[in-house]
């Protein structure tokens, strides 16, 4: 019965993967008929390049920022859908927007917003008077990746805010009742029986999006292409770039497996410390 699928899975995932491993062991430049051994050198080759140090850099940063504001957004807009108010229903269905929203599209209205003549945002700060003149936004290395995370967020928190707000649904309120008759006040509530309920929701939302995250190519293609000066190249950008702008498949190729197992080690630890604290049951 499971052959079928097993047989798909195999060839659109399978072969790919051993072909990409095959490939990280050799000088196998795209243009060329001949292809190298060189054993691990690609893999060596990774770490003592400057570039593909700085794009881990680069990666982590992307990472631990936009997951961090996404989780306090999503918990607290999930917090605050789960109260009883006139219009409930519109909020909870307009979550959907922004996660509906294709990333390439999302990239490209944010960086309409970012243009450094006529967007909206630069618009904004000056005539409140929070801000002298124009800048640019991407154009800055100080601060191209912080606008990248803002734009990440706006899309992707609504994600952690319909799992937890749907992990809120199963938390029955005879709990809260009971606490409020034993004299529990909000924040002995939220600390003892709402983190609690919503912690499996939480743990599968940072799952995926640090997988998300630690992968990011898409947002960084479209708003900066890397740049400005490698500020905002990711491990994921330098695979595609050392594939197709400089066509050694070898190399792109090792890139792009030690960007896997730092995706597996950062999961995998960040699990066993939920796992310790006993936030994952």
């Amino acid at each position: 019965m499971l052959l079928p699928a097993l047989t798909v899975v195999a060839g659109v995932v399978g072969y790919p993967f051993l072909r990409t491993l095959y490939l990280g062991f050799f000088k196998a430049p795209l243009l060329g008929k001949t292809r190298t051994f060189v054993g691990l050198g690609n893999y060596l080759q990774a770490f003592e390049r400057p570039e593909f140090r700085a794009a881990v850099g680069h990666t982590l940063a992307f990472t631990v920022g936009s997951i961090g504001l996404e989780l306090i957004l999503g918990v607290a807009v999930a917090l605050f859908l789960d109260r009883a108010f006139v219009g409930r229903r519109i909020l909870r269905a307009l979550l959907i927007l922004p996660l509906a929203l294709p990333t390439v599209v999302n990239a490209v209205m944010w960086r309409w917003i970012y243009n450094p003549e006529y967007g909206a945002l630069n618009a904004l700060l000056t005539q409140t008077h929070l801000l002298p003149d124009y800048r640019s936004w991407l154009g800055a290395p100080g601060i191209a990746m912080a606008m990248i995370v803002v734009a990440d967020v706006w899309k992707n928190f609504t994600l952690v805010a319909l799992l937890v707000l749907a992990a809120l649904q199963t938390i029955p309120v005879e709990l809260h009742d009971a606490a409020r008759v034993d004299g529990a006040g909000g924040v002995q509530r939220l600390r003892y029986i709402t983190l609690p309920g919503i912690r499996p929701a939480l743990l599968v939302a940072l799952v995926l999006r640090t997988v998300e995250a630690l992968k990011v190519f898409d947002i960084i293609y479209v708003m900066t292409r890397g740049g400005p000066a490698s500020s905002t190249k990711t491990l994921s950008f330098l695979v595609y770039e050392e594939a197709f702008s400089f066509l050694q498949l070898g190399s792109a190729a090792a890139y792009a497996f030690l960007t896997v197992a730092l995706i597996l080690v950062f999961v995998a630890v960040y699990i066993r410390l939920l796992q310790s604290r006993g936030v994952a049951g």
